[in-house]
């Protein structure tokens, strides 16, 4: 199914027929990525009395119950009431249907941009400098949404133990310069976009959002992370339209499917 879209002066071509899911299928008691160590997450049969709900062992139908960690256990979406004292949705705070994005590909590596806490000689790190090379030069309707492929690209990431593999982040500068594009939708391939010990700093979660300790901005309310996302190296870097679909839950940050449509100029 193709559709004509206009953005301000120009018309694009997209099909929507040919969606690429960019995220991790949350895999039940198999395998799946995590972080923090948390529980895996898991289903299992609810079991009241004679009833169980799973037609293997005898019941009408299967009927299960799921327990998991947004956060940790898989592609998910969070929103500014992730870092703040009141209780923000990312259900009230995903307001965009169709977001006009780029993808971009970097490699991490060590540098000497700056970091709250300080860097460490080992770390690896989105910089700012990667970041200018990359988006130099793009539409400036297609800075709404970032996405972020970082490389190596293993599948390994769809299965990946981050306590047992560091991640990189995003260095303080690089972040900042997000920002003064105007980035309302930020997608990344690792679970944080902050160093995952940083002395709970979240540095550069409160430069996304552009907050001050744990108080709201409603500012910066509709903008959004998305975190552990696997972009396959069969999609190009550029243009995109991104569909962010998340279910509707009523937290700071629910699992998602992000799709994007590669979208052509007429």
């Amino acid at each position: 199914m193709k559709a004509k879209i206009s953005l301000n002066t120009n018309d694009f071509e997209v099909d929507f027929s040919e969606g690429n899911d960019i995220s991790i299928p949350l895999n039940f008691n198999g395998e799946q990525p995590n972080t923090y160590g948390v529980d895996r997450a898991i289903s299992s049969p609810y079991q009241d009395g004679q009833f169980i709900g799973d037609t293997r062992k005898g019941g009408p139908c299967n009927f299960e119950t799921y327990s998991f960690t947004p956060h940790c256990n898989g592609t998910h979406t969070e929103c500014i009431g992730h870092i703040t004292d009141e209780r923000i949705s990312v259900l009230s705070s995903l307001k965009d249907e169709m977001i006009p994005s780029t993808l971009v590909s970097i490699t991490p590596k060590n540098t000497t941009e700056n970091y709250t806490p300080k860097l460490n000689k080992e770390d690896l790190v989105i910089t700012k400098q990667d970041l200018e090379t990359q988006l130099s030069g793009v539409n400036s309707e297609f800075l709404k949404g970032i996405i972020i492929r970082t490389n190596p690209n293993s599948e390994k990431k769809k299965s990946r133990d981050y306590m047992q593999e560091t991640p990189s982040f995003f260095s303080i500068e690089a972040m900042e310069y997000l920002v003064s594009l105007g980035v309302q939708h930020l997608l990344v391939d690792t679970p944080s976009v902050d160093r995952l010990f940083d002395d709970g700093h979240l540095s550069a979660h409160n430069i996304f959002w552009e907050t001050k300790g744990k108080d709201l901005n409603p500012n910066t309310q509709n903008k959004t992370i998305t975190e552990m996302i696997f972009v396959p190296d069969s999609l190009e870097d550029g243009a995109y339209l991104l569909n962010l679909q998340i279910p509707a839950f009523v937290s700071d940050a629910a699992p998602s499917r992000p799709i994007l449509y590669k979208i052509n100029e007429l």
